[in-house]
């Protein structure tokens, strides 16, 4: 009864979640004169728009990682397609960073609230937080691979290219194996920190 309420509970913070983060993706690709997002119907905060089935079934289950259907990007239309591609990149964990912040504004001014609110807070955090950390790890298809092509170069960069056709599959193996609770952990307890002033995580 207690993860049937608790799944009620999150799954409303989960839509709202995976969607800003993809129309992040989306608004900052759009911003940057690249029209395909709007052509493909996700510059949109409808969440029908983004969501992948397993990747909410992933953030439900785990409220840590999950992930929705990735906005499509044509690089071609950015006048630098490295910096392009790192904003575009970043531009969705940042928007879930923001919303951490906005759910624990509460902490922050030291607001008491009533049970139910607390908690809705509390998981709102850990998600945005989790997906924040997840995303940015850098293994293709992750945003955190955008960030890299800013400094690879060369040989490294080609390497780099042939790996990505594996990216999944190290992912899975890192999510399988529990280290990908071990990169993300540090990183959401210190975020937690910086944005509500408290030990929350």
């Amino acid at each position: 009864m207690a993860a049937l309420s608790s799944m009620f509970l999150t799954l409303p913070i989960i839509l709202l979640s995976l969607t800003v983060h993809e129309f992040a993706h989306a608004a900052t690709a759009d911003a940057l004169g690249d029209p395909t997002p709007r052509w493909e119907g996700r510059l949109t905060l409808n969440p029908l728009a983004h969501l992948d089935v397993f990747g909410t079934l992933a953030l439900i289950i785990t409220r840590r990682f999950g992930w929705a259907k990735p906005v499509p990007i044509n690089p071609a239309y950015f006048k630098n397609w490295r910096q392009g591609m790192a904003l575009v990149g970043v531009a969705g964990p940042l928007s879930n960073v923001v919303l951490a912040f906005l759910f624990a504004l509460p902490y922050r001014l030291g607001i008491s609230m009533p049970y139910y609110f607390d908690l809705i807070s509390y998981f709102a955090i850990i998600i945005n937080l989790g997906l924040a950390s997840f995303n940015l790890i850098p293994i293709p298809p992750l945003d955190g691979s955008r960030l890299l092509l800013v400094f690879l170069r060369g040989k490294n960069l080609y390497i780099y290219q042939q790996l990505e056709q594996y990216g999944q599959f190290i992912l899975l193996l890192l999510i399988f194996t529990g280290a990908t609770s071990t990169i993300m952990m540090p990183i959401m307890r210190f975020l937690a920190f910086l944005i509500s002033g408290r030990r929350i995580l």
